[in-house]
């Protein structure tokens, strides 16, 4: 079983709980899509073709937030499970399963620990969720333990173009304002990130046994319109990767 998470991730649930109401508040009517998308651009996934077909398969969320996209995937004949390291994001969650008349598990719990048995899941996914806001080094080898061999692992979160691009206000701009080597965790005094260089993921993934099937860099059309970026940030966006999305199949 999982041992204990990080102090990071305690910080990561504080902040979570907090800002909970307005993400949601802010958010809801961007992202709650009446299927699939993916991202800051709310990109569908019958577009990229990340998860494909999830008929029939167990498949659990890390960083569900208010489930939106497990409720879909409920709904498309999945059995999801949806983790969230917020006890106040899972509130937001159970209303809207209780809206959209689908049940499903919820857990309490960050991702670098999850009080779940190994080989749970054909798919362990999510959309900008734990694998953003807990250790990669914990999240990784956690998602090897819960997949049956043969399982997808897929996620997404801001590409590392973001992260060195990102200026102090958090926006991102042409300039490179933070080292691309040695990325790992950055901290702004609030909330912790992870990201890591794409040679580094790569290493990660085959230490334990991932075999990388696809590195999607998603591109915005040049109307796009998002709650989380703006319309100078879009353009950034269409010039340079704003996002990364791994595939990563469990080999053994």
């Amino acid at each position: 079983m999982p041992g204990k998470p990080s102090e990071e991730a305690f910080r990561n649930r504080a902040y979570w709980d907090r800002l909970s109401d307005e993400y949601q508040a802010r958010h809801k009517n961007f992202i709650r899509q009446p299927e699939p998308r993916w991202g800051v651009w709310q990109i569908p996934d019958s577009e990229l073709g990340v998860l494909g077909d999830v008929s029939g398969k167990d498949v659990l969320e890390l960083g569900c937030g208010a489930a939106h996209w497990s409720i879909l995937l409920a709904k498309l004949g999945a059995r999801p499970v949806g983790l969230d390291n917020s006890a106040r994001q899972l509130e937001h969650a159970r209303e809207l399963m209780a809206e959209a008349s689908v049940d499903f598990p919820l857990v309490h719990s960050s991702a670098e620990a999850v009080p779940l048995p190994d080989e749970s899941f054909d798919v362990v996914f999510c959309d900008h969720g734990a694998f953003t806001f807990a250790d990669p080094y914990r999240t990784v080898p956690e998602a090897a333990r819960l997949l049956r061999p043969g399982g997808l692992l897929a996620f997404s979160k801001l590409s590392p173009f973001a992260y060195v691009a990102e200026n102090e206000d958090e926006r991102v701009g042409p300039l490179l304002r933070r080292d691309y080597f040695g990325l790992h965790e950055i901290d702004d005094g609030g909330v912790v990130t992870y990201d890591l260089p794409y040679g580094e993921w790569i290493r990660l993934f085959r230490r334990y046994g991932f075999a990388v099937e696809d590195l999607i860099e998603p591109r915005p059309a040049e109307d796009a319109t998002s709650t989380y970026w703006d319309e100078s940030e879009r353009d950034w966006a269409r010039r340079w990767p704003s996002e990364s999305i791994w595939k990563a199949r469990k080999e053994r």
